[in-house]
């Protein structure tokens, strides 16, 4: 059994966690048949765990009665599993480099930016300059950056990266930080972006200034 969240041993909710990846999807009933415990109990677990985002329910229809709920892990649920794509991803793009050079990787960087170019120039697009750093920020911190802005007074932003959801790659090619300081350039409508500071060269956090 996989421990998930627990220090010391296993909690029903690492066995409801480790039943739906097993099981894939199951019942109310069906997981309270495997542990012993009453249904109210298992409920009780399963809305704690979709509060946390851990489990979804898929609403399935019968023949007869009542739609049936079903539960299944969700994305981040999953992620708690042990997986090893972090080295698969770096192991991958050390083979490219290898089979087809070092500008190929670069090239790979560059057409990640211009993907998420075009998905954030259609949020930001119609939006003034303050609006659109504002907005920038917001969608990083959605996207797993912890992202933090602050107005200087000098009319200028500092926007703050205090984690880096591709740390193991951009630790090892550089060509992803550069490729993110292009992308602020590029939506934001401004040359005037200067970073001062890096996760990848060992700083508390990616920093940069921003001017209009």
């Amino acid at each position: 059994m996989v421990i998930l969240m627990t220090g010391n041993g296993s909690s029903t909710r690492d066995e409801i966690l480790t039943m739906l990846k097993l099981n894939k999807r199951m019942t109310v009933t069906e997981m309270a048949n495997q542990l012993q415990i009453t249904e109210m109990a298992v409920r009780r677990h399963l809305n704690t765990l979709e509060k946390d985002r851990y489990v979804e329910t898929v609403l399935v229809r019968q023949a007869m009665g009542r739609p049936l709920n079903i539960y299944q892990l969700s994305e981040a649920g999953e992620e708690l599993f042990p997986r090893n794509y972090k080295k698969f991803v770096l192991d991958f793009i050390a083979d490219i480099e290898e089979l087809c050079g070092k500008e190929m990787v670069e090239t790979l960087f560059e057409r990640r930016k211009n993907r998420m170019k075009e998905a954030l120039q259609k949020k930001l697009n119609d939006k003034p300059f303050e609006e659109r750093v504002e907005e920038l920020a917001r969608i990083q911190k959605e996207n797993g950056y912890m992202a933090e802005i602050e107005k200087n007074e000098d009319g200028s932003f500092q926007l703050s990266e205090h984690n880096c959801p591709i740390a193991l790659v951009a630790n090892k090619y550089k060509a992803a930080c550069h490729q993110e300081l292009e992308l602020f350039k590029e939506v934001l409508g401004t040359d005037n972006i200067e970073r001062f500071a890096c996760l990848s060269d060992g700083d508390a956090a990616c920093q940069y200034r921003i001017k209009k």
